[in-house]
């Protein structure tokens, strides 16, 4: 397992470099192998990937947002988080078209250091993850991970701190939300800038990136979501949840708005629309049955729910068998897998690359989705059994 986990944080930034290199349209060498006029490092882009980790740092301390509630800690208080990440993103978002209509920042300089960019991030991100797992933080609400090895590696690459703090900031909530979505988004809008700098820009390409600002906004005005995922909760934060963060969320998710940037497709409004509803049924599906879910578990009992089917389970709770949960049982997660699909076809049918991030997205749901129903089977037992008879589809109606 140690060997297959170094492996794996290796090999994430090389593959993300690879499947970048696979957008150019040239014939040329590959970047890693020496490509002309392609830099795979340069300082500027060192200073590029800290000024903008230290600018997230600081919006964190804004004045603003809501104050939360989240996990224990294992001092037996709950843990308090700041959610101002729609705030950090709107004020990081304004600086960068300030900066770009007063000619500071040149939106193709940075994509053309796409490559030197990502090999930055990875060298930050470990810098991030020595300086974490050298100098542990300890604070009384801060939980260790034990592991049955004394290897010390695994716990670099997998955390051995549950929830480290740095004053104000959670850590793990930084990386996750201000470095890996805003981050996602920063690099969306500086391909939008270059393809506006280029004169090259297209409907395919305005598509990609309105839909992905859309999802990435709900995601920021719901931000507390976050604090009850399974990654949140349960996970310690090391080197390969960091790196993840600071490569894999902004850099591969946005792979089909840097693939039009490279390979244009230029497709017709009518061939939009169907595209556009594609999207908007995955987003109402996702929001819809989110509120739902979230709506019920608060209050089983509101008037709002009294029309939707129940089955009542041993552990004392009723499962929702009508309404988006008598449709599929994760209607949520099918939202999030339509709406992603929906974001990949304005890039045609010409290459598999920029449909990498959805079929992850599919992958990595579909395996939520039984740990899920793993949980709770033990938990529900013949109840869940009987939902299970009631709805047979987990994700697709009448396909899975």
């Amino acid at each position: 397992m140690l060997h297959y986990l170094s492996l794996v944080c290796v090999l994430l930034g090389i593959s993300l470099i690879m499947m970048l290199d696979g957008c150019r349209s040239s014939s040329g060498s590959w970047v890693l192998l020496g490509s002309a006029g392609t830099l795979i490092w340069d300082w500027t882009s060192v200073c590029v990937v800290l000024l903008f980790t230290v600018l997230q740092v600081a919006l964190y301390y804004l004045p603003v947002g809501q104050v939360t509630e989240g996990k224990m800690g294992c001092d037996g208080k709950r843990l308090k988080y700041k959610l101002n990440g729609l705030h950090a993103f709107l004020l990081t978002v304004v600086l960068m078209l300030v900066l770009w209509f007063a000619g500071v920042l040149q939106a193709g300089a940075g994509t053309v250091r796409i490559f030197s960019l990502v090999s930055a991030a990875m060298a930050v991100s470990l810098i991030f993850s020595l300086a974490l797992f050298l100098c542990p933080i300890r604070t009384p609400s801060s939980a260790h991970v034990t592991y049955n090895t004394a290897k010390p590696l695994l716990k670099f690459v997998l955390g051995h701190n549950m929830d480290p703090r740095l004053g104000l900031i959670d850590v793990k909530h930084f990386v996750m939300v201000r470095v890996g979505f805003i981050g996602w988004a920063v690099m969306d809008l500086n391909y939008l800038l270059t393809a506006v700098e280029m004169k090259n820009s297209s409907l395919a390409l305005l598509l990609v990136i309105v839909f992905q600002l859309i999802y990435i906004l709900d995601f920021l005005i719901d931000e507390g979501s976050v604090l009850t995922t399974k990654e949140f909760t349960n996970e310690p934060i090391g080197f390969i949840m960091i790196l993840g963060e600071f490569i894999w969320i902004p850099f591969f998710s946005s792979l089909p708005a840097y693939f039009l940037l490279q390979r244009p497709n230029h497709i017709h409004f009518l061939s939009a629309v169907p595209i556009c509803l594609l999207f908007a049924a995955g987003f109402l599906m996702y929001y819809l049955s989110n509120e739902q879910k979230d709506g019920f578990r608060r209050n089983p009992s509101d008037p709002a729910y009294a029309r939707l089917n129940t089955i009542r389970s041993p552990a004392g709770s009723s499962l929702l068998v009508s309404g988006w949960f008598g449709w599929v049982r994760h209607p949520n997660y099918s939202g999030d897998i339509l709406m992603m699909f929906a974001w990949c076809l304005p890039c045609g049918f010409t290459s598999v690359l920029p449909y990498l991030p959805a079929l992850q997205c599919f992958h990595l749901l579909r395996q939520r989705a039984n740990e899920i129903e793993e949980s709770c089977l033990k938990k529900h037992r013949d109840a869940w059994r009987e939902y299970c008879r009631r709805v047979p589809y987990k994700l697709l109606p009448y396909v899975y």
